[in-house]
């Protein structure tokens, strides 16, 4: 039995409601505690200067699916474009900054995804979850 079905093109197309967001996920095991407080305590600063906004981070608890070996820490940013967080990354004004990350940390994981604001999960449609969901 084919349970495969079609979904018309114009569904895949944002809302004009939707929120389209570019998120940075880090996910990370600290080595040196000093150095990591370091970047983390100038970020609130830096970042908003970027066009990022830190909207979580948190400690790791439990493994309940997935092949990804846990890293202790998860951290996610919201940024207002790719090319905010591109800026932020390569931006040589801050080579002393980003290796206080770098040097606190191990294992590092940092992915970037597309993403709706899900803040007021009613101003996001169907035709919103359709367009992440479409490869």
């Amino acid at each position: 039995m084919n349970t495969s079905f079609l979904i018309p093109e114009r569904l895949f197309a944002m809302s004009e409601n939707s929120k389209k967001k570019f998120y940075a996920l880090n996910m990370f095991d600290v080595t040196d505690v000093e150095k990591y407080v370091a970047y983390f305590s100038r970020l609130p600063e830096v970042a908003p200067q970027y066009g990022g906004r830190m909207v979580a981070f948190g400690r790791f608890r439990d493994n309940v699916a997935g092949d990804l070996a846990p890293r202790q820490v998860l951290f996610l940013v919201e940024w207002e474009s790719e090319e905010a967080f591109n800026t932020f990354r390569d931006d040589p004004e801050l080579v002393d900054f980003h290796p206080l990350r770098e040097n606190g940390t191990a294992s590092y994981i940092w992915q970037t995804f597309d993403g709706l604001d899900m803040s007021d999960p009613a101003d996001v449609s169907i035709d919103d979850v359709l367009a992440v969901l479409k490869p």
